[in-house]
């Protein structure tokens, strides 16, 4: 049984699966726990001249 879009152009499209995202999610959730870690300590040096 082929979809709708295949009956109606008689083409072919090319079986397309998503590539699990675990490793991308990791990095982004290291690269925002980093960019707050640096947000802290700039933040606390701050605090600590002023």
């Amino acid at each position: 049984m082929q979809p709708d879009t295949e009956k109606k152009t008689g083409k072919i499209s090319p079986h397309t699966e998503e590539e699990p995202l675990k490793g991308t999610f990791a990095s982004v959730l290291m690269l925002g726990a980093f960019i707050v870690v640096c947000w802290f300590a700039v933040f606390s040096l701050f605090l600590n001249r002023a």
